[in-house]
């Protein structure tokens, strides 16, 4: 009776530091049944996205879903150039916009990891020109002026990370805020590439707030304050801290705010529609270049700058379901992990959801909509990609396509269904 206590006691041990050490998998492909999914239901898949891309509602689309560590799709469907009839391919580089966010969130709370700040500082402590700030009052629609009254309270580096902090997007933001950043010559981050971020960030923080500190959640140049804070802290360019502190570790080999010479023909074709809804190719206009990628540039957008594959940036949120942890490189402690992607928004919402450091969070009344489970997160980019992680189903998902604006984005939403109605057993993580 004790030997035989003895062994199932010392067999539980061995068990248990058994899945310690392999709790963590590096992505691979196998069969989607491997992982408690359905290879036959996936086929619903393959036909939605062939029927998108028949239909030209978007010229191509790359998906990747992986459970558990396994990759147990991975697609590219219909064109990447429609003039030339150009098959997209899986391992083309399409430009992510705000997928950056994640990235540069995540960049930044390693420097927290050693100590470099706490999240409830202000930012001026670190970029003084956001010191003492002002909101805006009034507003002259005519002549853009405007009138302000001193924030209640400082911006911090908290509120950076959940969009709190009253700050706003030129282009697609307030009517406010994109008048008041284009006459102060403020880029979105996409598409500039010989400005400075040091230069672009001081002049922001002149600039008034959309409203007070803390108070609302408004989508906005908060990461790339934080990129440029990452700048001060690291005391090197983003690129460059990006390259060397994630990319590298991760063997993320194609993410880049500006791509080599010799992968700058993967780079994916971007599209838009006309007056007619018709998809077409996105033009040179008001003096940018769809191929910003390809250029030269000095302009590190931690919103907005990168472009990488669906592959590598499934690694990133591989690392992110693992607790911080890849191949043996750990970049954050699973409590960090923890904190990044519960609620930081307290009473605010983001739509139905709320908003981690850096990450969506599905909420109860999000999940009873297409299946996504509470506590998964979430982002995408302006260019037509989208990701969730969801830890309690062990499922990495993306869903790439190179359109903006697009009237048939319902195909998001669909990809979710899809991914969710392929599982047919619940219990495999």
């Amino acid at each position: 009776m004790r030997h035989t206590l003895f062994t199932i006691l010392f067999s539980c041990c061995f068990l248990f530091t058994f899945a310690q050490k392999t709790k963590s998998p590096v992505l691979q492909e196998a069969k989607p049944e491997a992982v408690g999914m359905s290879s036959q239901r996936l086929q619903h898949l393959d036909q939605v996205l062939q029927e998108y891309a028949n239909k030209n509602y978007v010229p191509g689309a790359i998906a990747l879903i992986a459970r558990n560590g396994k990759i147990i799709y991975h697609k590219a469907v219909g064109l990447d150039d429609t003039d030339t009839k150009t098959p997209l391919k899986r391992d083309a580089i399409m430009r992510i916009a705000s997928q950056t966010k994640a990235i540069t969130s995540i960049g930044l709370m390693m420097l927290y990891e050693e100590g470099r700040f706490l999240l409830d500082d202000p930012i001026s402590k670190y970029i003084p020109a956001f010191r003492s700030p002002k909101v805006l009052d009034k507003f002259n629609e005519k002549d853009t002026t405007y009138t302000t009254v001193p924030a209640r309270r400082e911006i911090t580096i908290r509120q950076l990370l959940t969009h709190t902090s009253g700050i706003s997007y030129p282009g697609i933001g307030t009517k406010e805020a994109t008048a008041i950043y284009a006459k102060a010559r403020i880029p979105s981050g996409i598409g500039t590439p010989n400005a400075k971020l040091a230069d672009a960030m001081n002049t922001l923080g002149t600039l008034p707030l959309m409203h007070q500190p803390g108070e609302r959640f408004t989508y906005g140049l908060s990461t790339d304050i934080l990129g440029y804070l990452i700048e001060i802290l690291s005391g090197q360019p983003l690129d460059i801290y990006f390259r060397q502190r994630i990319f590298t570790p991760l063997g993320m080999k194609d993410t880049y705010f500006y791509l080599p010479a010799e992968k700058q023909n993967r780079l994916a074709t971007l599209y838009t529609e006309n007056a007619a809804k018709n998809t077409v190719k996105t033009p040179a206009r008001n003096g940018q270049n769809p191929d910003y990628p390809k250029t030269k540039g000095s302009y590190f957008s931690g919103g907005a700058g990168l472009s990488s594959t669906a592959y590598d940036y499934a690694v990133f949120l591989q690392m992110l379901l693992n607790g911080g942890e890849y191949n043996g490189k750990r970049l954050l402690s699973p409590t960090t992990v923890q904190l990044i992607t519960k609620n930081q928004i307290g009473d605010l919402n983001q739509g139905e959801n709320k908003f981690g450091l850096g990450f969506g969070i599905t909420t109860a009344k999000g999940a009873a909509k297409l299946g996504i489970q509470e506590g998964s997160f979430d982002w995408g980019g302006y260019f037509g990609t989208t990701y969730w992680v969801d830890p309690k189903n062990g499922i990495v998902a993306l869903l790439y396509t190179q359109k903006s604006p697009n009237s048939h984005g319902d195909l998001n939403d669909k990809f979710r269904v899809q991914v969710y109605q392929a599982i047919v057993d619940l219990q495999v993580p």
